[in-house]
């Protein structure tokens, strides 16, 4: 696809998330779920992700559930 016709990620991770090997983590973390799911979007967005201090304790499948949850609301 052009690159007008698709999504794009933004990720927000202050250092009240960690240290940098921590806030890489969240990052891929929210790159990795995004990426897995971008075609399920009905349209290309601009969307931005900011990491809260939790998600350092999280797996990727909580994050994908909360990641999920947050698309349902924002629809």
């Amino acid at each position: 696809l052009p690159p007008s016709q698709r999504s794009r990620l933004g990720g927000v991770t202050s250092k009240k998330v960690g240290g940098a090997v921590v806030r890489n983590r969240a990052r891929r973390l929210l790159r990795d779920v995004f990426r897995h799911h971008q075609h399920d979007l009905a349209q290309p967005v601009d969307l931005v992700l900011v990491a809260r201090p939790s998600i350092a304790a999280m797996g990727r499948p909580q994050v994908e559930r909360d990641y999920l949850a947050a698309l349902r609301r924002a629809r």
